[in-house]
């Protein structure tokens, strides 16, 4: 019915990833009705309503299957033509994965998910890769209970999905972008204060250091929270982000870069106990964790929609930047509205 258009899908069909498998579909973010049930499938019937992330299996067997942390899995397989895409185990093995730039989608019952009831199925599509990468680090580190002051650098895609769910966690949030022109946004999301940066970071964070527990980062290029992940962003200044932070903070990186960061001064670290990282999707549990979330608070992805004929228009746009904050495919055939 629905699929999300993320920075991830246009980077796949790029090669970023490596090469493309002939006749690749990419579409991760992937929201439908299940139409059939395989006999070994669990917890799912016909005509439930289920999304499925960037993820689509894993080998059961390794300590993170075990532990429900399936996204480490070293055998996990995406659910997107990319060299890291094959099923690994059964019937399916060596067979490529597919996405949900189709009118079907089949895989594993494990790694679909029910969508609640009430929580439109359109709105939620992007909730399955985005709103995972930016949720699952929020909840690992406390946000509203340890991390009570989180700041979400770029507002973009995944940023204004950080600010809407920090906010529905508890947190107090600051949003940081460039210039003055997402403030009024920001702060509609749920933002209480917002950071406009410029070209000398020092100086506009000189009034707000060590003031947040927790920062996600979600910029692929530091002025423009939107571009395409086959574009060089320059290096990010990193150590100005980190005076933002409260001791025993962190810094955690989500967007994808494909060009080093700057370095990092090391006593600024030592000196406040902080700490740098970086986050990937969630398990499927978290998923489940995170659309009651959504449900509860009515945590809607600001969506512009297009049907799923008008695809290479939607790549286009999105390559341009004009997600406003995240395009979703509709698939009118199958009863997806636009």
């Amino acid at each position: 019915m629905y699929c999300g258009l993320c920075a991830s899908d246009p980077g796949a069909l790029a090669g970023q990833f490596g090469d493309v498998s002939p006749g690749a579909v990419a579409g991760h973010e992937i929201v439908g009705e299940v139409i059939r049930v395989g006999p070994k499938a669990e917890g799912l019937a016909v005509g439930d309503i289920v999304g499925i992330g960037a993820q689509c299996d894993s080998c059961r067997e390794c300590e993170w299957c075990k532990d429900h942390e399936e996204q480490f899995c070293p055998e996990m397989t995406f659910s997107i033509s990319t060299p890291l895409g094959p099923y690994r185990r059964g019937a399916a093995a060596g067979r490529q994965a597919q996405g949900g730039f189709a009118k079907f989608w089949r895989g594993p019952s494990r790694f679909a998910i029910k969508v609640p009831e009430g929580l439109d199925p359109a709105a939620a599509a992007p909730l399955f890769c985005g709103g995972i990468t930016v949720f699952s680090p929020l909840n690992y580190n406390g946000a509203g209970t340890r991390a009570k002051r989180v700041g979400v650098v770029g507002i973009g895609g995944l940023g204004h999905m950080a600010i809407m769910l920090a906010k529905a966690m508890g947190a107090e949030v600051t949003a940081i972008s460039r210039g003055e022109a997402k403030k009024a946004d920001a702060l509609k999301l749920g933002a209480t204060k917002y950071i406009a940066t410029s070209s000398d970071p020092e100086k506009d964070f000189a009034d707000h250091k060590r003031t947040l527990d927790l920062i996600i980062c979600t910029i692929s290029k530091p002025d423009d929270a939107t571009a395409s992940l086959t574009l060089d962003p320059p290096s990010l200044d990193v150590n100005a982000y980190v005076s933002l932070l409260r001791p025993r903070g962190k810094f955690t990186m989500v967007g994808f870069a494909s060009q080093p960061i700057m370095p990092v001064f090391q006593p600024q670290l030592i000196h406040n106990s902080a700490d740098m990282g970086g986050s990937q999707i969630g398990s499927p549990d978290e998923i489940r964790q995170m659309l009651d979330l959504a449900a509860k608070h009515n945590v809607l992805p600001w969506i512009q929609k297009y049907n799923m004929d008008d695809i290479n228009q939607a790549l286009v746009d999105f390559k341009a930047g004009k997600p406003a904050y995240r395009f979703v495919l509709v698939n009118t055939d199958n009863g997806g509205k636009m």
